[in-house]
């Protein structure tokens, strides 16, 4: 037996995995390169070589989280080249004004087809919440009359959503609750099928950074957006905000945070899924609205992410015939990671889905109902 392979089996039977074992997830080798490279390059050798089909597993989610769990990455020492982007993250802001489109362009600007093959009828692609129902359309519902509800929602109150996705939350603030709703975006994929999805309704989308928001709202949120902030502009985006927010209104972050302040993200995410991306901590975020906002509530939707990943992966595995002409089966392969591995990082407990409401300084405690 090598010794790289030696060094990974011992690793991975310290959370119960085995190598070509009959659980379901055990991972199944069929390149055995794949050990040197995983000792090399952790988490990104992980997943390029489950992309490049050098190794398969039933529940690829289960398997990540066993490994997170017994923190097996921490155990495995760091190659130089992956400390690369560390060093540049402090060095320069990698989500300036200049550099925060490259997300739009690589991620959400990939083709509409593939994320309304798996997303709801209001294309929510953040967490769901399962409160109640096991049906993802449903929770969608239920994650958005949430936020409504927190808002505390008038047919009076205009409404900034920075990042505004498919336009689905703003339709929905417009359609039953009779507000308006100002959007701001910078993907032109969502903001052309935005524009028509909300047609007839009091919204209007803005193309441009958040940082260019001109205006004062009633209420402000920002749903799945703030990962793309950084640690470096978490303060420029809470003046901007405070800024926007009327004396007595009523700001709500929805975000995926880290457990701890970090430095980077992981190399694999950054490299294929979300490039420049950061994941906050309740210390960041907490130390950004210092002086500008109460924080009024905190909720924490961790397992209900886990659960909305797991319905996205299934229906993009039941669209796949009808994406496979446009997107080749190295694609499918990352795809079906990101989603998988990710709801095995929710299940480990490793990451977290944050709701903050958040008030001005001095203003009244608001009514949420919630």
């Amino acid at each position: 037996m090598s010794k790289p392979k030696q060094m990974v089996e011992e690793l991975l039977s310290l959370c119960g995995v085995s190598i070509n074992g009959a659980n379901s997830w055990d991972m199944q080798v069929k390149d055995e390169r794949l050990f040197a490279r995983v000792l090399r390059d952790k988490s990104l050798g992980l997943g390029e070589s489950y992309m490049d089909g050098w190794w398969s597993c039933t529940r690829v989610d289960e398997f990540i989280c066993r490994i997170l769990r017994a923190q097996l990455d921490k155990k495995v020492k760091a190659n130089w080249k992956l400390l690369a982007p560390m060093a540049l993250s402090l060095a320069f802001n990698r989500q300036s004004r200049m550099r925060s489109k490259e997300v739009a362009e690589r991620h959400y600007d990939l083709g509409n087809d593939l994320f309304l093959s798996f997303l709801d009828p209001y294309n929510q692609y953040s967490c769901a919440y399962f409160n109640g129902t096991d049906d993802l359309n449903q929770a969608q519902i239920n994650k958005m009359e949430l936020i409504c509800r927190k808002l505390d929602l008038k047919p009076t109150d205009h409404v900034l959503d920075i990042g505004f996705g498919w336009g689905g939350l703003g339709r929905y603030m417009a359609e039953h609750y009779q507000c308006r709703v100002s959007g701001v975006n910078i993907s032109e994929e969502q903001i052309q099928f935005a524009q028509e999805f909300c047609k007839g309704l009091p919204v209007e989308i803005i193309r441009a950074d958040y940082r260019d928001v001109k205006g004062t709202f009633d209420k402000i949120v920002s749903v799945g957006m703030f990962e793309h902030v950084g640690r470096k502009n978490y303060r420029r985006f809470m003046e901007v905000a405070h800024r926007a927010l009327k004396d007595d209104g009523i700001f709500l972050l929805h975000t995926i945070g880290n457990n701890k302040s970090q430095r980077t993200s992981d190399p694999w995410i950054n490299k294929y899924i979300f490039p420049n991306g950061e994941l906050p901590s309740i210390a960041q975020i907490t130390k950004a609205v210092e002086g500008l906002f109460v924080v009024e509530d905190l909720h924490n939707l961790g397992p209900h992410y886990e659960k909305t990943l797991m319905a996205w992966h299934e229906r993009f595995q039941n669209a796949w015939p009808n994406l496979r002409d446009k997107y080749d089966e190295r694609f499918k392969r990352m795809w079906e990671y990101y989603l998988l591995s990710c709801a095995g990082a929710f299940r480990a407990r490793d990451i977290q889905i944050w709701q903050f409401v958040l008030t001005k300084t001095g203003a009244q405690q608001p009514n949420c109902r919630y």
